[in-house]
C-alpha cells in the first residue's frame, strides 16, 4: 500500500505534473529567481512586480529583501485562492516563502561584488524569466502581479508577460524617488528582458501540463 502511495508520487503524464515533478519546479524556479534577484541587487537595480515594491522598500528601510518580499505578497493570496484555487496558492506560497528564505541567506555563500548595471539588467532579468517560467508552468507565481498576470491570462486570454509588463512600467516609475536615472533605465531594461522571457515562451495552448 505504502508502495503504491509512493508510486503515485513519481508518477507524471504527458497533461499532469506529479507531486515530485512540481515540487522539483517550485524549488528550481526559486532557486533562479533569487540568483536573478542578486544579480539585480549586486547592480543596484530595481524591478517590477511584488519584487520591486520589495526592492524599493529593501532600499529605503534597509531591510532585507527576503522579509520585504514576504511582506508585500501577504494580500495577494487571497485573489489566488479566490481567483485560482487552493493548489495554486499553496505552491505560489511554498515559492514565495522559498524565495524568500534563500535571498536572506545566499549572499553567504554567493557574493556579487561588481555587477554591471547592463549586463545585471540583461542576465537578471532572464535568470528571473526563466524562473517564473519554471514556477508557471507548475501552476505556481512568485505572486503579486504575477497572480494577477496569470489570472488575467487565464480569465481573457491576454499573456500574462504583457499584462504583467503594464503594471511594472506604474513600479518603475515609482523608483525614481530611490534610483537615478541610469539605474532607472538599467531596470526599465531588465524588466523588459523578463517580461519579454515570460511573454514569448509562455503560452497556455503550448504548455497543458497541470
Amino acid at each position: 500500500m505504502a508502495s503504491n502511495a509512493f508510486a503515485g508520487l513519481l508518477n507524471s503524464s504527458a497533461d499532469r505534473h506529479s507531486l515530485l515533478d512540481d515540487a522539483q519546479g517550485i524549488v528550481a524556479g526559486s532557486m533562479l529567481a533569487v540568483l536573478g534577484v542578486s544579480l539585480l541587487s549586486g547592480a543596484g537595480l530595481l524591478a517590477g512586480g511584488t519584487a520591486g515594491l520589495a526592492f524599493l522598500a529593501h532600499y529605503a528601510t534597509g531591510l532585507g529583501f527576503g522579509l520585504c518580499f514576504f511582506v508585500v505578497n501577504l494580500p495577494f493570496y487571497y485573489l489566488a485562492f479566490r481567483r485560482l484555487g487552493a493548489a495554486f496558492t499553496i505552491k505560489t506560497f511554498a515559492a514565495i516563502a522559498l524565495t524568500s528564505v534563500l535571498s536572506e541567506f545566499i549572499s553567504g555563500f554567493i557574493s556579487m561584488a561588481h555587477v554591471d548595471p547592463i549586463a545585471g539588467a540583461l542576465f537578471g532579468g532572464l535568470v528571473i524569466g526563466a524562473g517564473m517560467l519554471a514556477l508557471f508552468r507548475h501552476r505556481a507565481s512568485l505572486g503579486g502581479i504575477g497572480i494577477l498576470a496569470l489570472y488575467i491570462q487565464d480569465r481573457f486570454g491576454w499573456r500574462a508577460g504583457f499584462v504583467q509588463l503594464g503594471f511594472d512600467g506604474v513600479i518603475l516609475a515609482l523608483s525614481f524617488f530611490v534610483a537615478s536615472p541610469f539605474i532607472i533605465a538599467c531596470s526599465v531594461l531588465g524588466t523588459l528582458v523578463l517580461n519579454l522571457t515570460i511573454a514569448i515562451n509562455h503560452r497556455k495552448d503550448r504548455y497543458i501540463a497541470m
